[in-house]
């Protein structure tokens, strides 16, 4: 029957050919005669010739694609693309704000009145901790100074002699002892007049950036509080980042966890971690603080600069990740997608429903925890048209 068939359709074929050559062939001649005499009818004629010839060819065509289609050994199947699912390690971030600061941004204040006689230094100056900022006069300090050290240079020998004719059993002790407490009364002195003197020097705290030079030289000034201030020193150096983070994560982000932070208006981003997180929650916003300290190689990172924060709070070296765009949702509100079974060497499979269980998601992918296994594939494009059990046939993987 089989042979009777395909006898039919090369017979069929070769008359469809034959008919499109004869129409080919020889009616060029023809219709080129017809169209020169000019006769009206004898073209219309001409025309419903031509007419029926086609509708014959095209049942002959339609006859021949029916055969053909039944013939056949290929469906039209779905065409799908598939993912091949493989352990992986996923590291997921939580994104937050936060904004620069630094221990070290102090304002300097004098510790005792009098006029600014000089300032040593300008805005943006870096000084080292204990550096000379500015000198305030001491009103003559300095002067009783010189004439305590020169008394204190005549105790310190008086007080020798005495001790080497005592070692000698030469004179009295009361002498020795009296010698002995001037110089100690007299050095006391010194140290307690330098100690005066020291703070009409205005000195850095710590080593950073002069900010701001408040006062001028001439200016009184005093101790106090506000207005007071004759600079602000700013350690650019050891610059830090207070995030408030929700109090849901207070479990999962702790010390040491990976961080990586976004300067915006910078277009800079830097790697580091979490240094201290806080033992306070905030009752407005049910948060606490994480500080996270912040490199500044460059110097642009400033105070009070804001920073986008991604902190990792949770990490499975051997996760199942699909995108999300393959997970749909049914009517119980389960999760499910489509993975490929039995595909066989000409790419045709059998698309087969699973649910599925998903976690945490990061970009485009999403975990899963259950309902999918290592070595499967998931169907990518063509997962919302196919249907569970339905034959597909695989472009790529």
């Amino acid at each position: 029957m089989e042979k009777i068939t395909n006898t039919l359709l090369k017979y069929m074929k070769l008359c469809t050919v034959a008919v499109i050559v004869i129409s080919c062939g020889g009616e060029d001649a023809t219709l080129s005669d017809l169209i020169a005499e000019g006769d009206l009818s004898a073209v219309q004629v001409k025309k419903k010739e031509l007419t029926a010839q086609q509708k014959a060819i095209t049942k002959h065509i339609a006859l021949l694609d029916s055969v053909i289609a039944a013939k056949s050994n290929d469906e039209n199947y779905p065409l799908i693309t598939v993912l091949n699912i493989r352990e992986q390690d996923f590291v997921h971030y939580i994104e937050l704000q936060g904004d620069v600061t630094t221990k070290q941004n102090v304002l300097v204040y004098p510790e005792v009145a009098g006029t600014l006689v000089r300032v040593h230094v300008k805005e943006g100056h870096r000084v080292k901790a204990g550096q000379l900022l500015a000198s305030i006069d001491d009103g003559g300090l300095s002067n009783q100074l010189i004439q305590m050290k020169a008394q204190l240079a005549l105790a310190k020998t008086t007080y020798e002699r005495q001790s080497r004719l005592w070692e000698q059993k030469i004179g009295s002790e009361i002498q020795f002892l009296e010698s002995k407490t001037n110089y100690e009364s007299q050095a006391a002195s010194v140290k307690q007049m330098e100690d005066q003197l020291s703070k009409y020097a205005v000195r850095a705290p710590f080593s950073g950036i002069v900010d701001d030079v408040i006062k001028d030289q001439g200016t009184v000034v005093a101790p106090g509080g506000s207005g007071s201030e004759v600079f602000r020193i700013v350690n650019l150096s050891d610059m830090y980042l207070k995030v408030p983070v929700p109090e849901t994560y207070i479990a999962t982000i702790t010390k040491g966890k990976r961080v990586k932070v976004e300067f915006p208006i910078l277009n800079e981003s830097v790697e580091s971690y979490v240094r201290e997180t806080g033992n306070f929650i905030n009752p407005n916003n049910r948060s606490f603080t994480v500080e996270i300290p912040v490199e500044n190689k460059s110097g642009n990172v400033k105070p009070n600069l804001t920073a986008k924060v991604h902190i990792n709070d949770y990490r499975n070296e051997t996760a199942l990740l699909i995108p999300q765009n393959t997970v749909s949702e049914n009517a119980e509100g389960e999760q499910y997608a489509y993975i490929v079974t039995n595909p066989s060497v000409d790419h045709v499979a059998t698309a087969r429903k699973t649910v599925i269980t998903t976690g945490k998601t990061q970009g485009d992918f999403v975990e899963v925890l259950s309902g999918i296994e290592a070595g499967q594939s998931i169907i990518v494009e063509g997962a919302r048209s196919v249907k569970d059990g339905q034959k597909v046939k695989i472009l790529k993987s």
